[in-house]
């Protein structure tokens, strides 16, 4: 690394980014929550080789791409206000640990086909205090859940059609899924099964350039 490269990255504050995240987000966090989000940040970084959690290796990376990207999220998952989220193919706990911090009075389960990253999520939830979560090693399509979640969420799992077909019997009456993409996803929305209706929010990431969506899926009312 250059010497001026060098400066750059040792310039670099996650603190300073992350106040400046939420303040152009809108998002009101206590104390405990921005330490649970630094906490979380660095751990992310700290067993990334242990656990192969993400190809962004730096602290920086994983702030502008990860912390960032999940967070601009939350603002139109705190206006719905979900008591139960599923966050499908978790990985590192991407969206899902980010949500729970955001979301302390909502129940999120995480679910991973990947044993070592489900002990992560584990051992992060242990270390953040966070007794809102629930992890589970398993495939998607054979988790049961007697009540279902009114908010299913995904940041990696494939296209949205196979996301649909996968999870449908986890969805509580009512219930939404919500897909973080790049780029509007029309060909996927395009396959969808019939049935399912779609909605598109724009995200504006703070010290991201890339575009960014929520796809919001819904079952359409027989009525």
């Amino acid at each position: 690394m250059s010497a001026p490269a060098a400066r750059a990255a040792a310039a670099f504050s996650v603190e300073d980014f992350l106040q400046h995240t939420l303040q152009a987000l809108g998002l009101a966090f206590n104390a405990r929550q921005q330490q649970q989000l630094l906490d979380y940040t660095t751990l992310l970084q700290r067993w990334n080789r242990v656990f192969n959690l993400t190809a962004v290796r730096d602290l920086e990376g994983i702030a502008r791409l990860h912390l960032a990207d999940c967070l601009a999220a939350l603002p139109a998952l705190q206006c719905r206000a979900p008591k139960r989220i599923l966050d499908v193919g978790s990985g590192g706990g991407l969206p899902g640990i980010i949500l729970a911090i955001g979301l302390p009075e909502t129940t999120v389960h995480l679910v991973d086909t990947v044993q070592k990253k489900c002990a992560f999520l584990q051992q992060t939830c242990g270390t953040l205090g966070l007794q809102n979560v629930q992890v589970h090693h398993a495939r998607v399509e054979t988790l049961q859940d007697a009540t279902g979640f009114d908010c299913i969420t995904s940041r990696a799992f494939s296209d949205l059609a196979l996301l649909v077909r996968s999870t449908a019997h986890l969805l509580a009456p009512g219930g939404q899924w919500c897909a973080m993409k790049g780029q509007v996803p029309q060909d996927e929305i395009a396959a969808l099964p019939p049935g399912i209706s779609a909605q598109v929010d724009i995200l504006k990431v703070p010290g991201l350039s890339a575009q960014r969506c929520l796809v919001w899926l819904q079952t359409q009312s027989s009525d």
